[in-house]
């Protein structure tokens, strides 16, 4: 298994993984073009991908998703520390990331990486066309956390 940044076109399966973590198809193709894409792959396949957006000093990990065979392995926060890497070799001084007030597991996981609370985006996801619910709540709101580099 090995961690690189990928710089061709998104493949069907990479999509497919990254809307696991965004439903919003138009969203994240919106962020594609102007991010940085790490892939973590095994025997050619790709098992789980990052996406870092810079934003000037600060990066942005928008969006963090590894396959469903391959979770609870550790290759999420080896993806996370591959981003923290990555900015910090770019010049970021901080990295943000925010995620549904409903994703216990992915709160608790930057919180494990280092990462803590500071803002909340109340009714950030009332626009998305289907809502979301997790862990039996409704997602309204985006917690935003940061790490410094």
């Amino acid at each position: 298994m090995k961690i690189e940044e990928y710089n061709q076109e998104i493949t069907f399966e990479m999509m497919e993984l990254l809307l696991t973590a965004d439903p919003s198809r138009s969203s994240v193709l919106t962020y594609l073009p102007k991010s940085r894409i790490l892939v973590c792959s095994e025997e050619s396949r790709c098992i789980g991908i990052a996406v870092v957006t810079a934003l000037s000093h600060i990066y942005e990990l928008k969006n963090i998703a590894v396959s469903d065979s391959h979770q609870g392995k550790g290759l999420a926060k080896m993806l996370i520390a591959e981003a923290k890497a990555l900015a910090k070799s770019l010049g970021a001084v901080r990295m943000e990331v925010g995620t549904g007030n409903s994703s216990l597991n992915q709160l608790a996981l930057y919180q494990k990486c280092g990462f803590r609370m500071f803002r909340i985006e109340t009714g950030f996801f009332e626009s998305y066309p289907e809502p979301i619910y997790e862990n039996g709540i409704r997602c309204f709101d985006m917690v935003r956390l940061y790490a410094e580099l």
